[in-house]
């Protein structure tokens, strides 16, 4: 009986590595696997702790029979089946969303929303804001205004560039020993920054996003690759789609910080703070206490049903 880590999935087989010597075999599960409450179309993923038997040395085979507890999970709307989610990732430390103010302009609406669907996780975030040198003296000012609206509402921003080798140290120290997610829109720079901390993996400039666009199910399967001892990255393709599955109106405001800190304030309790008299947080908004472009993010997800935008 061995214990090991799902760093790929294909559908029907999955990549695992040993827990003893790091070996990588193909699994695929026991029967048939069903979590308990859990409606999705895929039931392992890339993260999960397993338990497997050794089928067949030569073909380098092995039987998954058990599926650790997870920690936490992210997860998507499937693209096939519309009541189902499919997993992208479990056990994840945190998350890293890759961000360029320009080169190209990745929207705020795109930040808040993976913030968003992060916190509804309970995964913390941190935002990497890459391509620092191509920015003028003015984009500097709006990054850096940015910057500080996210880190006073709780995200640690860091800036980075490769060929400037800034924040190259930083960004190398947020993800060692850990098993990160990490995203952004393709042209962010997601894979020269992670082949500058780890050149071993040597990804291709658009490998990192294209992995798993090998087969028909395009986009949906996330892929870990080994950055050091302990340090792992979950690249997860197509998170442009991650649809803010199963988030209640009533309580999309609890995924917002700086508005969950208002929670009880306004005059009704089951406010939604768009047009309701004495809301707490359309005051703040009133007040510059919460930035206005968030509060239109907020805005723009509970207007937003199909969650693409």
């Amino acid at each position: 009986m061995h214990r090991g880590l799902v760093i790929r999935s294909t559908g029907s087989w999955y990549e695992v590595m040993a827990d003893s010597d790091k070996h990588v075999w193909k699994g695929r599960l026991k029967g048939k696997f069903k979590i308990k409450g859990l409606q999705t179309s895929n039931p392992l993923a890339v993260g999960d702790r397993v338990m497997f038997t050794i089928e067949d040395t030569v073909e380098n085979t092995v039987i998954i029979y058990e599926i650790e507890q997870r920690e936490n999970y992210i997860i998507r709307k499937s693209v096939h089946k519309t009541a189902q989610g499919h997993i992208l990732a479990a056990n994840l430390d945190q998350a890293v969303i890759i961000a360029t103010l320009n080169y190209p302009r990745t929207s705020q609406g795109f930040i808040d929303r993976f913030l968003v669907s992060a916190e509804s996780f309970r995964i913390p975030v941190t935002i990497v804001f890459n391509k620092v040198d191509l920015l003028s003296e003015e984009e500097k000012d709006e990054l850096a205004d940015l910057a500080a609206m996210y880190e006073e509402i709780g995200y640690p921003c860091i800036f980075t560039s490769v060929p400037e080798n800034i924040g190259i140290d930083g960004f190398r120290d947020l993800l060692k020993d850990k098993i990160s997610l990490v995203s952004g829109h393709s042209g962010v720079g997601k894979s020269t920054l992670v082949n500058k901390i780890a050149p071993h993996l040597d990804l291709k400039t658009s490998e990192i996003s294209n992995f798993a666009n090998k087969g028909v199910h395009t986009t949906t399967f996330a892929t870990m690759f080994e950055l050091a001892d302990n340090s792992f990255i979950i690249d997860t393709p197509g998170i442009k789609e991650l649809g803010l599955i199963d988030i209640e109106k009533e309580e999309l405001s609890h995924f917002f910080p700086e508005m969950r800190a208002l929670m009880g304030e306004c005059k009704f309790n089951n406010c939604q703070h768009i047009n309701e008299p004495k809301c707490a947080v359309i005051e703040a908004v009133g007040e510059g206490k919460i930035a206005a472009s968030r509060y239109m993010s907020y805005l723009s997800m509970m207007d937003d049903d199909d969650n693409r935008r």
